[in-house]
């Protein structure tokens, strides 16, 4: 493996590169230059947090030492799980001395910074890990949080479109920077673009309400529960991972290195953040309050949107499989689901490179408890 790969190829945030439709290459620059120093460099100080290192004993208790958290977004309800895990002292309990979530945003490369070793893990996605380790990044995906794609194709429910099929002979509202990912999904479905009309647009949905489109490409959590909450105005989705893009998201990435060198404290973590989430399946209100009254405070979060967006994601989260395997397993066809996915979207990399679900399986062989579902 070696240790070049370029910083630009990662410099997109997980939503920005989702937004971009910069899916498995697809308007990213792999340019080969730079290398792990440039990635050192432009994250800071080339020395390790402290969630990096050893662990120690304690008066008997294993001390992790500090926990570095790099988020793939803002501070929004998104990231319910570890608020509620942080607040709760699941992490404290799991052995970190502290923890500290670290927010993304517009030019927050998630993965590179912990491939720069500025972070323990960090939230991400497949497209954009496997364009890193294609580059050269040392790292590996243990898990998801969401088991659904969150990008849907939103409409009026007064002119529900339900189907892909229902988009023949419609207008549907797309974003330019969306358009590889609405490509690879129209392939994905056989159908050809010119039986759309394709509405070039910007992200507020507004055209949506007036009747300019019959269609909008958006996210299922967010445009949907901003037009019901702000605008009272009622809609209909269905979801791109129920019709041929399945690619898993919110995922969990380390480097290789910690995966053989830290592994109780990826477990840990992991265990901290299960039952954090087990908390907002089962009230999804607490992690609405803990994002807009003190995680997600400086946004000026409106709580019910926020609580909207926290039942959105649960459904995303907690499928059949998961009730079964736990949460943030992938079965082995999902896993296959995305390879072929990413294969579709110019990206060739096997499951052995992307994914190693080894930690999550010793979690729940060790903490059978956790396995069971919340709700």
């Amino acid at each position: 493996m070696t240790d070049e790969f370029d910083l630009r190829a990662l410099s997109l945030d997980r939503r920005s590169f989702l937004r971009r439709g910069a899916v498995g290459g697809i308007g990213v620059a792999l340019l080969g230059t730079g290398g792990m120093s440039a990635i050192l460099a432009a994250c800071g100080s080339s020395s390790k947090p402290a969630a990096s290192g050893t662990s120690t004993t304690v008066g008997g208790t294993t001390d992790l030492g500090q926990l570095t958290f790099q988020l793939s977004w803002i501070k929004n309800v998104e990231f319910a799980g570890e608020y509620i895990a942080d607040t709760n002292g699941y992490y404290k309990d799991a052995g970190f001395s502290k923890v500290t979530l670290l927010s993304g945003g517009p030019g927050v490369a998630q993965d590179s910074i912990v491939a720069a070793g500025k972070a323990f893990v960090c939230i991400s996605a497949p497209d954009i890990t496997s364009s890193a380790i294609k580059n050269g990044a040392p790292l590996v995906t243990i898990g998801a949080q969401y088991q659904k794609n969150p990008f849907c194709v939103m409409s009026a429910a007064s002119k529900p479109i339900k189907t892909p099929d229902d988009m023949k002979g419609k207008k549907i509202g797309v974003q330019a920077t969306n358009e590889a990912v609405w490509n690879a999904f129209l392939k994905a479905n056989k159908i050809d673009p010119g039986s759309i009309t394709k509405v070039p647009v910007q992200f507020d949905p507004t055209p949506l309400t007036t009747g300019e489109v019959d269609g909008w490409f958006s996210f299922v959590t967010n445009e949907p529960n901003d037009l019901k909450f702000n605008k009272h105005f009622d809609t209909v989705t269905f979801l791109l991972a129920d019709y041929g893009y399945p690619l898993v998201s919110e995922t969990y990435v380390v480097t290789k290195d910690s995966l053989s060198k830290n592994r109780d404290k990826i477990k840990a973590m992991l265990v901290a953040d299960i039952k954090g989430w087990h908390e907002n399946l089962k009230d999804p209100a607490l992690g609405a309050n803990l994002a807009a009254t003190k995680y997600g405070k400086d946004q000026k979060l409106t709580q019910g949107e926020q609580l909207l967006e926290s039942k959105g994601e649960n459904e995303l989260i907690l499928t059949d499989d998961t009730k079964a395997n736990g949460l943030f397993t992938i079965t082995d066809q999902l896993i296959d689901e995305n390879i072929s996915t990413l294969a579709l979207a110019g990206v060739t990399i096997t499951k052995g490179e992307l994914f190693d679900m080894s930690v999550l399986d010793e979690v729940y062989s060790e903490n059978a408890d956790l396995k069971k579902s919340p709700v």
